[in-house]
């Protein structure tokens, strides 16, 4: 009775979708925690990710036509981050309707950002494997058709500009990056790569497949950091 009663309580959130369900229980799997039970939204969330990466991307694609392929890039992992993620499950209000164990519940789990993002995720991938594509497009566009219209023109600048304009905006000497470690066979060459800001006492490092990609990375990560703390430092 109370799987039924959970499935009769997702006619609004549906309305909110724009989409109705004709098997409302994958909508209530998506919904699904690990913690509550065995048949729940990884698998959903595993399709919903890899859509939203493909639809985002092409959304941006025909929205910035002159924008080059690294920029498209930082503008997609933005949109498709787990914070943002987060933001968009609490417009849907997802959280009630979360089934989670009760440790999760005590632990605060339905406002958890990384939950949240997961069932968003997952709550895409169901609605194409109820409805097929046409449907999964009309939801991600109508999520992000506005946040792509407004994305702000930093977002278009790599991580290293960003954070080298921020810091130069405060009088601060301009980030260090170095080599930390080269691994892999020539063709599948790895760089581990620092960058650290002495003045605010902020340093990641990241990898990648190139010294640009990787130092871009850690700056993406040091951005992060100071962002996050106001970067009060005048």
């Amino acid at each position: 009775m109370a799987k039924s009663s959970r499935q009769s309580d997702l006619g609004p959130l549906q309305q909110r979708l724009g989409y109705q369900f004709h098997n409302p229980q994958l909508l209530l799997q998506a919904l699904t925690h690990k913690s509550y039970a065995k048949e729940n939204n990884e698998r959903l969330e595993f399709v919903g990710d890899a859509l939203l990466g493909y639809l985002v991307g092409s959304m941006l694609y025909r929205k910035y036509p002159q924008v080059q392929e690294d920029a498209l890039s930082l503008m997609r992992a933005e949109l498709v981050r787990g914070q943002t993620l987060a933001i968009l499950a609490r417009e849907l209000d997802l959280a009630p309707l979360l089934r989670l164990g009760s440790g999760e519940l005590k632990s605060g789990g339905r406002q958890r950002d990384s939950i949240l993002a997961n069932a968003v995720e997952a709550v895409i991938g169901a609605t194409h494997e109820d409805g097929g594509i046409q449907p999964c497009v009309g939801l991600v566009d109508m999520l992000y058709a506005e946040r792509i219209e407004n994305l702000d023109a930093e977002s278009l600048k790599d991580a290293k500009t960003q954070l080298q304009e921020l810091l130069q905006g405060q009088g601060l000497e301009l980030p260090v990056y170095e080599i930390q470690d080269i691994t892999g066979a020539d063709h599948q060459r790895q760089y581990c790569v620092s960058c650290s800001v002495a003045a605010l006492n902020k340093s990641a490092s990241a990898s990648a497949s190139s010294r640009r990609g990787a130092e871009k990375a850690a700056a993406q990560l040091v951005l992060a950091q100071v962002r996050s703390e106001g970067a009060d430092h005048e």
